[in-house]
Order: structure tokens, then C-alpha cells, then sequence
């Protein structure tokens, strides 16, 4: 896998239709400065309003990802996403004169081309790759879909779909890598479906542009012929139209011997796009589709924001989020007045975990209390408080030059004495954060003991 991020070396373009909507657009891929990441501009809109493409910005998986931000809204760009992912390009705008990228023939194909002619340039900037540490997952039990990312020094998919259908059974394919097999195992991979979604889908207004030159569809009623004239009704096919021996209509020939599979690899990759950030791991899919494929996709970009973060201020503890080191890149306060030592852990716009070592040197306990040392209440919610503060500078841009005010505490408790020697564990949530200002709950711990609790509001300021 590349070091460098990549982007492409001029601009090109690509006419079509929408699979979904039909509507013609024209497609242009343009080269994009370091870190600017995949956004797809609408030049037909006033001003050309534009989408970054990633998964704080998909509104709709029906059949298809699509993407809204403000005015600016793209169906079904997961064929595009995946040609952008299996070439490795981190940084390009994708203009459309429309709200639908062409569907070509169907695959990743005519995108991969396109990129290919234009040219491929590295650039100055180093990839920051989402390296999964550990294995996690998504499922759906009652559909039979799983999905898993186990570590891995690249990245890999494998995937499985079993259909009761005699044209397609059970079918695998595992993609080892994107260098030597996408663009030619891969991105020349149909989308397809079954003769008796046509109808259905036509009936809610989808698939307009669709037709047997863009899809491959598999024969699974019992209609016979008379149930293909009604598709060749409902998709405008002018030719012939038969129920083929291959379980195919026309008899349309495979590319692959497992064409479906590995269109459901193409378009989990193209999903996974949207973490923002090329990763490193081995997806392992069981009957996924794009449902599940942006539901882990979420999961992982997550993980992504939290490992970002991490390496803002790296710790040289490997069980700490945050060492003191960084606590003092992101917190103004200063002795005697920092009162958090290490940050456990962090899931931006979610949690914090941080601790508070209490020893006897603690300058307060020398007048609270002179022989019965109690660190003081308003303390302890200092202390909380300051850990909600790195939850909070954590979701702004630029921490270092920003500061939280507490704007109120309320519902305030104190359960029992903080004593020397106890290690305070602060475990906040932030339950909604709006224009700068947050709301969070918080808790303080000794050992498993409930010390106290409060609900705090505070707001982000500029140094």
C-alpha cells in the first residue's frame, strides 16, 4: 500500500445517465490539494454546493449510498467510491452536473478508466491509515449478515453470499490485494439483481436508468416467459428479452464465474470509503449489503477520529489516551490547579475516562482538614469538570488555542470522602453539544465506590 497520499495528475470527464433517477450527468474528476480528502461538488446548483464523502454525510442506504450536505445531494456513489478506493486516491473532487453519477455498465469499470487516463501523482503528504489493533464487528442475526475487521498488514476482503437461486448458490471471493487485483478482478464486476426486485423497484420510482446493458438480472419466479415480457416492459427493452439457460436473462454472459460476489466486494469497498481514511485490516462479510456496510463503516470512522486524536499528543504510556504531557498541550491550567493526571480513554463527542492520583502532598489538605485530610467537594468537580474539558476541546478545531467555560452544575452529589491514596476515575458523557456549548453528565469514582456526580454545561472560547 502506498506511503503517500495520491490524487490524479488532470482533470477528465465522463458522461452518462443515473441508474436510479436517469438523469443524464456528466461527471469530471479533478485533481485535489493534500488532506482535502473525496468531495462531490454540484456545479447545476446556485453557488456548486459540494458533499465531502464520508459517513457523517450519508442520509440514505436504500439501494444505494447516498449523500447530503446542505443543498448539495448525490445518489448512489458507491461504484464511484470504490474506483477511488482501489486506486488508493486519497484527495479529488468529483463534479456533476447532476444529482446521480453515470451508472456506465454498471461496475467500477468506466470510473477506473477514467482515473487511469488522467494519470495517478503522489504527493508531498504521508497517509494516515486506520490500523485495526483489534478485531470488532457488525450483525444482523435475523438476516444472517456478519461482518468482522481483524488486523491485518493491508488491506484484504473476503466475502461470502448465499442465495437459494441455481444461477447463483453459494459464492465467495477474497480480494488480497488492491495493487496487483483490483482493476482488473475487481472493478470490472456488475451490479445484479433478481427479476422479481424489477418491478418493485420501478414502482418506487428507482432504477429509471436501468436496463440489461448496466445489470445483471437472474431469473427467480416461476412466470416463465410471460414473467420477462412483463421486465421487458417495465425496462423499456426494445430487443429480445428470454429467460436463458444459464438462469440469466438473455443468457447475459458472466465476466467472472463469480461476478456477484465480487460486485458485493465492490461495493463494500466503496462503502468503507466513507471512513475517510485508507485502513489496514481484513474484512470478513457473510451476505452484506450497503445497510450493514455503512453501519460498520461508522463504527470504524469512529475509531479513525479516536486514533487522530490520540496521535495529536502521544502518549508514552501505552495504557493512557492522553499522558500529562498531553493534558498540558490541551489544558491551560497549571499547578496547583491541574487536577487530572492521565486520560484513559476518549470516543470524541461521546466520553472521556480520566483519573486523578490523591496523595497527602495534595496542597489543600494542609487546611482541609489539619489531622482528617478530605479532598474538598468543589474539587472533586473541578476535577471532573477539567476532564470534560479535554472531552470538549476534543471537538473543536485547534484545542490548544481554545478554553471551556462552565457555564453552570447542577444536581450536584457527594456519596462519600475522597481520602489520600485514592486514585479518583471520571467517567463523563456528553449528552449534546450545539453552537459550542455542551451538555454533559459526569461521575467520579473510587475503585467501583460512586463518590459523586453532577450534570454540567459549559462553552468553548478562544484563548
Amino acid at each position: 500500500m502506498f506511503a503517500k497520499q495520491r490524487t490524479i495528475a488532470r482533470p477528465i470527464s465522463l458522461p452518462g445517465i443515473g441508474l436510479h433517477t436517469g438523469n443524464p450527468c456528466t461527471l469530471v474528476f479533478k485533481p485535489a490539494s493534500p488532506d482535502f480528502g473525496i468531495r462531490f461538488v454540484r456545479t447545476d446548483l446556485p453557488g456548486a454546493p459540494s458533499v465531502m464523502a464520508d459517513i457523517d454525510h450519508v442520509v440514505d442506504i436504500a439501494r444505494g449510498t447516498t449523500l447530503q450536505q446542505g443543498e448539495a445531494r448525490v445518489h448512489t456513489v458507491e461504484h464511484v467510491l470504490a474506483a477511488l478506493a482501489g486506486l488508493q486516491i486519497d484527495n479529488i473532487i468529483v463534479e456533476l452536473d447532476n444529482n446521480e453519477p453515470p451508472v456506465g455498465d454498471g461496475s467500477a469499470k468506466p470510473f477506473v478508466e477514467k482515473i487511469l487516463e488522467a494519470g495517478i501523482e503522489n504527493q508531498e503528504v504521508d497517509k494516515m491509515y486506520l490500523e485495526i489493533d483489534s478485531p470488532m464487528s457488525y450483525s444482523e442475526p435475523d438476516r444472517g449478515v456478519d461482518l468482522v475487521v481483524t488486523p491485518s498488514d493491508d488491506l484484504r476482503i473476503t466475502f461470502l453470499i448465499d442465495y437459494k437461486n441455481p444461477a447463483l448458490g453459494t459464492q465467495y471471493t477474497t480480494l488480497q490485494d488492491l495493487e496487483k487485483e483490483f482493476v482488473e478482478e475487481f472493478a470490472p464486476a456488475r451490479t445484479f439483481c433478481f427479476l422479481s426486485e424489477v418491478e418493485e423497484l420501478k414502482s418506487h420510482g428507482l432504477i429509471k436508468g436501468g436496463s440489461l446493458d448496466n445489470a445483471v438480472v437472474i431469473y427467480d419466479s416461476n412466470g416463465g416467459q410471460v414473467e420477462v415480457d412483463r421486465i421487458r416492459r417495465a425496462l423499456n427493452v426494445k430487443g429480445e428479452a428470454f429467460v436463458g439457460k444459464t438462469g440469466i436473462i438473455n443468457d447475459v454472459a458472466l465476466r467472472f464465474y463469480n461476478e456477484p460476489v465480487r460486485h458485493k466486494t465492490l461495493d463494500l469497498l466503496g462503502d468503507l470509503a466513507l471512513i475517510g481514511a485508507p485502513f489496514k485490516g481484513h474484512v470478513l462479510a457473510a451476505r452484506s449489503g450497503h445497510k450493514a456496510n455503512v453501519a460498520l463503516a461508522r463504527r470504524m470512522r469512529e475509531l479513525y477520529k479516536k486514533k487522530k486524536m490520540a496521535r495529536r499528543y502521544p502518549s508514552s504510556n501505552k495504557n493512557a489516551f492522553y499522558d500529562i504531557q498531553g493534558i498540558l498541550k490541551i489544558m491551560p491550567h497549571r499547578y496547583p490547579f491541574l487536577l487530572i493526571d492521565r486520560v484513559l480513554d476518549l470516543e470524541p463527542d461521546k466520553y472521556v475516562i480520566a483519573i486523578k492520583n490523591v496523595t497527602i502532598n495534595e496542597p489543600f489538605f494542609q487546611g482541609h482538614f489539619p489531622g482528617h485530610p478530605i479532598m474538598p467537594g468543589v474539587l472533586i468537580l473541578e476535577a471532573m469538570a477539567q476532564a470534560g474539558g479535554v472531552l470538549l476541546l476534543n471537538a473543536v478545531e485547534k484545542p490548544e488555542t481554545k478554553v471551556v467555560y462552565f457555564m453552570s452544575i447542577d444536581n450536584a452529589k457527594f456519596r462519600r470522602p475522597v481520602l489520600p491514596g485514592d486514585q479518583v476515575r471520571f467517567e463523563l458523557k456528553m449528552q449534546a453539544f450545539r453552537r459550542n456549548t455542551c451538555k454533559m453528565t459526569g461521575e467520579a469514582f473510587v475503585e467501583d465506590a460512586l463518590v459523586a456526580n453532577a450534570d454540567f454545561m459549559a462553552m468553548v472560547m478562544d484563548r
